[in-house]
């Protein structure tokens, strides 16, 4: 009895201890969510206390640019009217250095920063060096052509004279590091002398002079400490809720986040919205698909074809016109008034006429789209690829001499791929706190219930077990029948059958 006893009492604990694994599984189920919800709005918000901060001031992640220029083959018959032939060349590869300075939190749970950046050349992952030639457009000679276009004839026989005068032409063959970021040229000077607001960056003119060592304008965005819901999105950029440089208020509103992150637990009908100061207004990319990276989940974002549809095609971007082909946006408002384009590479996913007009141009989406990688439960990037061109429209101009034939033409002048993935101890750290442990407390309540039935099952189990034996022995025994008497089954008129007198039984 003693060890029947110890046995009941044993099964009696476990299915105690598995009932309580189905209660705390029970309880999990209902509590986890909200648990992990605390635990990532406690992680994403912008506070020191918060565990991306330190990845939203100093952005860890190694940011590559990528320039891919389009060198002029055959700049004499451009001139004469032939089309335009162009052989890419490049990467030219530069490390991207970001981080926050003057970070303010202000009283409306908004904080203000400016982000500066620092672009380093990497010959190592490089195709050539920043003393490359390149023959491009004149973009200050045929830019200059352009605005003079319904000018007084006199004026512009006086601006040939002046080019003339300078050595000035409509195509130029510069190095790399020139293009990039600025050259000394007597134009430049002169420019600079009569019109001091003519270009962002004195003394030099280079097409990235104005990013490096600088900042792209005061965010002040949304903090999501007292109200969740407006977390990273911004409220004014320079001090602005909108801007100025289009014409419709659609097209001038600042929407979406400063593009570095985005409000958490996203769904696939959720799209990603920021205000980017270089094409100096908002885009939005929509989603594509689901997807892995380095063992983390993430939804992929792609830029919609309506991006940079012109208004006969997408009405709502009537406001970014006047406009050309349909696929490329008009930047010259923002951009000292010179008629740049905006665009996919390659003319991607834009009219075929502009990438016909050009020979040596082979658009396609696997190198000329862009995405970005997302994880949904955060709304921190994982993986991103951003791809534009930069294109400057082209055409004589009757009275400038130097404008020669040429026939109107969108010439790209360059392609630029920004790149950046999480990896190393930034990324190990993310795993572990908002993967790996919102995915152990997800598991871990239905292993507690799966090891709670089956305790519960134990105390059943011994019971239908011990039961059988038990209610044997307690039923009564029939009592045994004394030698004497004869057996029921005995055949009692056996003898008289067989002629012999039964006999008496003692």
């Amino acid at each position: 009895m003693g060890s029947r006893a110890k046995a009941r009492w044993t099964a009696a604990l476990l299915g105690f201890t598995g009932l309580l694994c189905i209660v705390l599984g029970g309880v999990m189920i209902v509590a986890v969510p909200s648990i992990i919800k605390q635990q990532v709005h406690k992680n994403v918000r912008i506070d020191p206390s918060s565990l991306s901060f330190s990845m939203w001031k100093e952005i860890p992640v190694p940011f590559y640019l990528s320039v891919y220029f389009f060198d002029i083959v055959n700049p004499k018959e451009i001139l004469e009217g032939e089309k335009p032939r162009v052989r890419e060349r490049g990467p030219y590869v530069y490390r991207e250095y970001r981080h926050k300075r003057n970070i303010t939190f202000n009283d409306n749970d908004t904080v203000s920063f400016l982000e500066y950046r620092n672009f380093q050349f990497q010959p190592e992952k490089s195709s050539g060096s920043e003393s490359d030639y390149i023959f491009m457009p004149n973009i200050l000679v045929l830019s200059a052509a352009m605005m003079m276009e319904h000018k007084p004839l006199s004026t512009k026989l006086f601006l040939t004279l002046t080019f003339g005068t300078l050595g000035q032409r409509a195509f130029m063959n510069r190095t790399v590091g020139e293009i990039m970021w600025g050259y000394n040229d007597p134009l430049v000077n002169i420019v600079n002398r009569f019109f001091p607001e003519a270009f962002p960056s004195q003394g030099k003119f280079g097409l990235f002079a104005e990013l490096n060592n600088s900042n792209s304008g005061l965010f002040t965005v949304f903090t999501g400490i007292k109200n969740f819901s407006r977390i990273h999105l911004v409220d004014k950029w320079n001090g602005l809720s909108k801007v100025n440089f289009w014409h419709s208020d659609q097209c001038n509103m600042i929407n979406g986040t400063s593009g570095q992150m985005w409000a958490p637990f996203m769904t696939p009908e959720s799209s990603l919205e920021f205000y980017s100061p270089e094409a100096c207004r908002s885009m939005k990319l929509v989603y594509k698909e689901s997807g892995m990276f380095e063992g983390i989940p993430t939804f992929r974002f792609k830029a919609p074809d309506t991006l940079f549809a012109n208004g006969s095609v997408y009405p709502p971007n009537e406001g970014f016109c006047p406009c050309l082909e349909s696929g490329i946006q008009n930047v010259s408002t923002c951009r000292f008034n010179a008629p740049l384009f905006l665009s996919h590479p390659h003319f991607y996913n834009a009219d075929p006429l502009l990438a016909d007009a050009v020979l040596g141009l082979q658009p396609n989406e696997k190198e000329h789209s862009l995405f970005l990688d997302v994880h949904p439960v955060t709304g921190i990037p994982m993986n991103c690829s951003v791809k534009l061109q930069l294109s400057l429209y082209i055409k004589a101009i009757k009275g400038i001499g130097q404008t020669g034939k040429i026939e109107p033409v969108v010439l790209p002048l360059l392609w630029f791929e920004e790149r950046g993935a999480m990896e190393g101890e930034t990324l190990q750290t993310f795993y572990t706190q908002l993967v790996l442990m919102p995915k152990v407390l997800h598991y871990a309540q239905y292993v507690l219930l799966a090891l709670g039935c089956v305790l519960l099952l134990v105390p059943v189990i011994y019971l239908i077990r011990s039961q059988g034996p038990e209610d044997a022995e307690s039923q009564p025994r029939p009592a045994t029948q004394p030698d004497w008497l004869p057996s029921p089954y005995a055949p009692l008129l056996q003898d008289s059958l067989s002629g012999r007198p039964a006999s008496p039984r003692v």
